[in-house]
């Protein structure tokens, strides 16, 4: 983990770079992939759903959450990856949807930097590395 300075800018050029957006999508998706199938199963995507700690932890600190209710909230977040409602998440709707969910919080940040703590392997720390690389190979030509 690191803290970083993140704002919608870097998100959204993240997401506009085809080549480390898709790069990055597609190795997470091969590391989720645990069974090599191409599809990404229910217990393959709520592994990296409870990655996310979405509603057990309350500004960092960890809170006790209700089962049910966080059984709802990642059968409601498997619903969103699975466009076509076959029971499986295929690489394109993977993509899709993160790309949908990145945009979403490049909105919600907006232009105003705010220091977060990052995963080294999560998607924002991607986007900030891959803004620091930009700067860096500006200043040095």
């Amino acid at each position: 983990m690191s803290v970083e300075l993140l704002d919608g800018a870097i998100i959204l050029g993240f997401v506009e770079d085809d080549e480390a957006f898709n790069g990055s999508v597609q190795d997470r998706f091969a590391n989720l992939d645990t069974n090599h199938d191409g599809l990404l199963s229910y217990s393959e995507m709520l592994k990296e759903l409870k990655t996310l700690r979405m509603i057990e932890t309350h500004f960092g600190i960890d809170v006790k959450t209700d089962p049910e209710e966080l059984s709802q909230v990642y059968d409601s977040l498997f619903v969103q990856f699975d466009r076509d409602s076959n029971g499986t998440v295929d690489l394109e709707e993977f993509k899709a949807e993160t790309k949908r969910m990145m945009l979403d919080m490049a909105n919600d940040l907006g232009f105003l930097p705010v220091q977060m703590i990052l995963d080294e392997d999560s998607f924002l720390k991607k986007a900030v590395d891959r803004d620091l690389m930009k700067l860096q190979s500006s200043v040095s030509s």
